[in-house]
């Protein structure tokens, strides 16, 4: 008799349940086919956009992860679970994650927002936080900056996110200025001529915008002028080095006086008393 009730029993709950179980097998596989499809369009829309490959494989495994969660939800409460205390639980344990990494879940944050946005890219040479590097490397948490001096700094992106970047290759062309400073004896036109006639010389400084040079400051001991040129970025230093050289023997041979500070310094005697 036990036998035949639990045999009883069980077809009675097949048949009250089945077409809800055969429901939710369908939505299972028809949800996971459906998921697999939009996890492919998100990475071929991101792949477009030249994202960086890490980027795309996190936010692909995120989504995935994310859509199948809802997935399960959704095929258990349809069999006829309630489903109002797991997502209760799976809320706090969120919450309890999220306080607990706060620091880094910004850090991840900042982390897509750059990979996203691009204000800098891997080789490019930029500034922040007082640091001035090339960029190494790009993580989800952080940013790997090489100095000129060949240190390595570890910069967290969520302060990155969050503060100025300059970057100093993003565009192709720079400008290179030279702080000048001659005698107020000097030859001013003189001067002038030598300086424009070494960077028209110059096949490193483009043609457009032209160089020029002004008068920018009148100085407690020297004429201070500025000369700006248009070099291509790559040159940039090369370029400013180099004529820098140029119009110091310049100016030696044409007898242009580059002055230094003076002062006039007066003695008073002091009355004999």
């Amino acid at each position: 008799m036990e036998l035949e009730e639990i045999a009883e029993y069980s077809w009675k709950m097949i048949l009250e349940n089945g077409p809800r179980i055969l429901l939710a097998i369908i939505t299972l596989w028809i949800g996971l086919r459906l998921i697999r499809l939009a996890v492919k369009m998100l990475t071929g829309y991101l792949e477009k956009k030249e994202n960086d490959p890490a980027l795309i494989m996190f936010l692909a495994k995120v989504v995935a992860i994310f859509l199948k969660v809802m997935l399960v939800i959704s095929v258990v409460s349809m069999i006829g679970v309630d489903t109002t205390s797991f997502i209760a639980a799976l809320g706090a344990a969120g919450l309890a994650v999220g306080l607990a990494l706060q620091g880094s879940l910004a850090n991840f944050a900042g982390g897509v927002l750059i990979l996203l946005f691009k204000p800098f890219r891997v080789s490019e040479f930029i500034e922040t936080q007082g640091h001035l590097g090339v960029v190494e490397n790009i993580d989800i948490l952080h940013t790997t900056l090489r100095t000129p001096d060949n240190k390595t700094v570890i910069v967290p992106n969520g302060q990155l996110a969050n503060q100025p970047i300059t970057n100093f290759t993003r565009k192709e062309t720079r400008r290179v200025e030279w702080q000048i400073g001659i005698s107020y004896g000097s030859d001013t036109k003189k001067a002038r001529s030598i300086v424009l006639r070494i960077l028209s010389e110059e096949d490193r400084i483009l043609k457009e915008p032209e160089p020029l040079m002004v008068l920018s400051n009148l100085g407690d001991s020297s004429l201070n002028f500025l000369a700006r040129a248009w070099v291509n970025t790559p040159d940039f230093w090369v370029v400013y080095w180099d004529n820098l050289e140029k119009i110091k023997e310049a100016f030696d041979k044409e007898d242009i006086v580059i002055p230094f500070p003076q002062r006039d310094v007066h003695l008073i005697p002091q009355k004999e008393k």
